[in-house]
């Protein structure tokens, strides 16, 4: 029985059966990272795999908090600490019905290595609660973050485990869970990133995780000798990482023409009109079917009529970038874009793409983007407004994009020194696991067991 299998059973044996999240992950690291266990024995003598793969903590704690009209609800809370090696926990905090210990283990172990290959010394961790903010007044998402943290508080530091926005979690709902932990502890350490600015938060964070997938995207093309200029852009999702990534597409001269919700998704072939998008999500938090009343010429796709997956994946592009939730994208999907002679596929979102589907892309010579490299923007700037907050020295709008743009090049730039370094090709997702992992591990071998 060789390493992987070993590694898959003890995970299997020490986890829910049903953590099927957790495991693709878990494998997918396992098997790319094999030309690393060949070279480096040191990793299976100090039995580093089965110390890498369980969390350090997972926090499941109860959520009590009053409606307005006074009724008690109950709510799960989560937190995984999955892994400290190179430098405090660092992760998003999600607010999502679909929250659940599975998801939550599976972020988290993706956060560890996506941190590691950004060059700076954060840890790997994730949280969040099956709270739904949809619907809920302002007063009711007060109480809720301020329930949340009041039941976890003490496990945080600035030097501990350090939160960030996600799914369900943006500016306001940080400034709720940032007062309450002021509150309850009279101090004002930097235990959560995307704060708003007021509150010590960084130019530049609310773009970064979306700019930042391009910036990867463009370095990989301009090393290729190619470009994104005049190019035909497909996006999923509408949230934060879709929009941001729209906006820099068209910076650069390209053309997204789809966007998606849970609802369904619109292709706009004259291209994406990004203010009346932002004016849907961001200040209507409204459905995309409205999208389509105001652009007569654009179609919109209602996800009862998809076939086969979302309809964003049926219209030709050059490049694709899931950016909505993991395993939105399929093997029908990924071979409805490779008949439409898809060049490049870019990971926004966290493994939103299947195995299946990924093995049908690396068949056939498409460059792939893996969301641990493509969508490191959002952490990289998350460090910058912690080191910002710890000199209380802030950078203007353009220090951080510039700041970003370079992280992002030398994320890319050594996973290819990587693949290069183990005959790799072009296997970016082997070559940001091996880099990842090497990272995480020589840290763990040096401070002992």
């Amino acid at each position: 029985m060789d390493y992987i299998e070993q590694a898959m059973k003890r995970a299997k044996e020490s986890n829910c059966e049903t953590d099927s999240n957790f495991f693709q992950a878990l494998k997918e690291v396992l098997v790319s990272i094999k030309p690393l266990m060949e070279k480096h024995s040191e990793y299976l003598n100090q039995n580093v795999i089965e110390r890498i793969i369980a969390p350090n903590r997972a926090i499941y704690f109860k959520i009590e908090w009053l409606n307005d009209n006074n009724t008690i609800h109950v709510n799960n809370g989560y937190r995984i600490q999955f892994n400290n090696a190179l430098g405090p926990y660092k992760g998003g905090v999600r607010f999502h019905p679909s929250v659940n210990p599975d998801i939550l283990k599976f972020l988290a172990f993706e956060q560890v290595f996506k941190n590691a290959i950004t060059g700076l010394h954060i840890g790997g961790a994730k949280g969040g609660a099956d709270f739904d903010p949809k619907g809920k007044s302002d007063k009711e998402i007060m109480k809720f973050c301020q329930a949340f943290m009041g039941a976890f508080y003490n496990s945080l530091g600035a030097d501990i485990d350090v939160l960030g926005g996600d799914i369900g979690v943006g500016s306001r709902e940080v400034g709720y869970l940032f007062g309450q932990y002021k509150q309850l502890t009279n101090s004002y350490d930097s235990i959560i990133t995307s704060k708003p600015l007021s509150l010590g938060g960084s130019l530049g964070r609310t773009q970064a995780t979306g700019y930042g997938l391009i910036y990867f995207t463009q370095t990989l093309l301009e090393d290729q000798e190619d470009t994104l200029k005049g190019k035909i852009c497909t996006i999923s999702g509408s949230g934060n990482v879709a929009i941001h990534a729209i906006e820099k597409l068209y910076d650069l001269g390209a053309i997204p023409v789809t966007c998606s919700d849970s609802k369904g998704a619109i292709h706009d072939s004259n291209g994406i009109d990004l203010e009346l998008l932002k004016k849907i999500k961001l200040e209507r938090r409204a459905s995309l079917e409205y999208y389509a009343t105001e652009k007569q010429h654009a179609t919109y796709t209602k996800k009862e009529n998809y076939v086969n997956g979302s309809a964003v994946w049926d219209i030709p592009c050059f490049a694709a970038f899931p950016c909505a939730t993991q395993n939105e994208l399929g093997e029908d999907c990924a071979q409805k874009l490779i008949d439409n002679e898809v060049k490049l596929i870019a990971e926004g979102a966290n493994m939103p793409t299947t195995p299946e589907a990924i093995d049908l892309f690396v068949k056939h010579n498409i460059f792939f983007a893996p969301a641990k490299a493509a969508n490191a923007g959002g952490v990289a700037v998350s460090v910058l407004e912690m080191s910002q907050n710890s000199s209380l020295n802030y950078m203007s709008f353009e220090q951080v994009d510039e700041r970003l743009q370079d992280i992002m090049s030398d994320i890319y730039a050594n996973i290819k020194k990587t693949c290069d370094e183990y005959n790799l090709d072009m296997d970016l997702i082997s070559g940001a696991n091996i880099l990842g992992f090497q990272r995480v591990a020589d840290a763990m071998i040096l401070q002992g067991v």
